[in-house]
């Protein structure tokens, strides 16, 4: 059972998480060495001058009590790692935010949860299956975890808002991609949760993608890869999962579709291959009972990557102890920033149609309707698309009513 944790714990613990450079791991030693965040506030400045660091930047307590004001004003919570609500899962990773701010439904958080991440440029194929797995697996009483990006994450949070937690990479007052503002309201009023470990009014930057992807890996049970890129940051997600002792599902696509390189190349290196959600439950299932948290355990991977730390930490103080290694993610040559949007504006030119169409074919076949309703177009308008295709020779059509590109 979780010790009662005051409202001054609270208050201290998001001024020293909110410091210059003290990152989860900083966080936890400077708590663990002094005996709680208060007393290390005190030790800080000290701390930094015998270490020749003529300045560090502490949280005031105005600034704090700022972002506290603007969390109620939404109704926001904060969760402490150490108090009561704060996610059993979560808890159990080495890199665990201390704290984290949430609107909606806290006890979604309770649930045992399944991630669902991918490309932001899927398949309607992708897309489609995305849906239909997040639809099943909430059916089945898991909640559904991921970013709110765009493709994979948002088919899966609007396939079971109420059964949904959206993590994001700024804070809770920066929705972002601001085109999911509908979506994220629509979380909130059914049932689900949006959460951020980030300040409330925190404009996300590269760096904070994958320390959002780490809470999303570090949520659940296992993590599905939808569709991904050889260099897809989904990827990032999946290598996180597996750090943290969780299941990797990777679903199989095409070798002809480069959206797919990614989760086929997770199949090869021992991911769990998903194709219908009866294969993430009947994997996850005997995880769920009430000594599931007890058998996670963070796990170390080999393999040369080009990584680079998640925080700038204070590693260059005395601890007496040594710290664990920092976090690190796979950053070079990934895919990091969300690309600004490319749903074309009302009354656009004619190509925009068929760009749209184009961006969600590939060598599977789809259905119409599924294309329909993935571009937001009107059946007609996909009809004519995919007539000027098949003419031109870059469809084919399959049995029923599929559609896909000419290989």
């Amino acid at each position: 059972m979780t010790a009662p944790f005051s409202d001054d714990q609270l208050f201290d613990w998001l001024r020293l998480i909110r410091s210059e450079n003290v990152g989860p791991r900083t966080f936890r030693a400077l708590v663990n060495q002094f005996g709680g965040a208060r007393a290390a506030l005190e030790a800080l400045p000290d701390l930094a001058r015998k270490s020749g660091r003529a300045r560090l930047r502490i949280a005031s307590e105005a600034e704090i009590e700022r972002e506290m004001r603007a969390a109620r004003a939404v109704g926001a919570r904060f969760l402490a790692s150490a108090g009561p609500g704060y996610p059993k899962a979560l808890r159990a990773v080495d890199t665990a935010p201390p704290v984290i701010c949430v609107r909606g439904d806290v006890a979604a958080l309770a649930a045992p949860c399944v991630a669902i991440v991918g490309s932001r440029n899927a398949s309607a194929a992708g897309l489609t299956f995305a849906g239909r797995l997040a639809r099943e697996l909430a059916d089945a009483g898991f909640g559904v975890v991921s970013g709110l990006a765009r493709g994979v994450d948002t088919a899966a949070h609007r396939a079971a808002p109420g059964a949904t937690i959206a993590v994001l990479a700024g804070g809770l007052g920066r929705v972002y991609p601001a085109e999911n503002e509908p979506l994220h309201a629509r979380i909130l009023d059914e049932g689900g949760a949006v959460l951020s470990e980030m300040p409330f009014s925190w404009e996300p930057k590269a760096r904070d993608f994958p320390r959002r992807n780490r809470i999303v890996s570090g949520l659940s049970l296992g993590t599905v890869v939808v569709e991904a890129a050889r260099r897809s940051g989904s990827l990032i997600t999946a290598r996180f999962a597996n750090e943290q002792g969780r299941i990797v599902f990777a679903v199989p696509g095409s070798p002809l579709d480069p959206r797919a390189e990614g989760a086929n190349a997770l199949i090869r290196e021992g991911a769990t291959l998903c194709a219908a959600a009866d294969h993430v439950v009947s994997a996850l299932m005997p995880l769920v009972d009430a000594s599931w948290i007890d058998s996670l355990e963070a796990q170390e991977v080999s393999g040369e990557i080009t990584a680079e730390a998640l925080w700038d930490e204070l590693d260059w103080l005395d601890f007496g102890v040594p710290l664990p290694p920092p976090p690190r993610a796979p950053l070079v040559g990934i895919d990091l920033e969300e690309p600004p949007s490319q749903a074309p504006a009302a009354g656009g030119d004619a190509a925009e149609p068929e760009a749209r169409v184009l961006a969600l074919l590939g060598p599977a076949p789809v259905g119409i309707d599924d294309l329909a309703r993935q571009s937001g177009l009107p059946i007609g308008s996909v009809n004519r698309v995919l007539t000027e295709l098949e003419l031109s020779g870059r469809l084919e059509r399959h049995g029923g009513n599929g559609v896909s590109l000419t290989p």
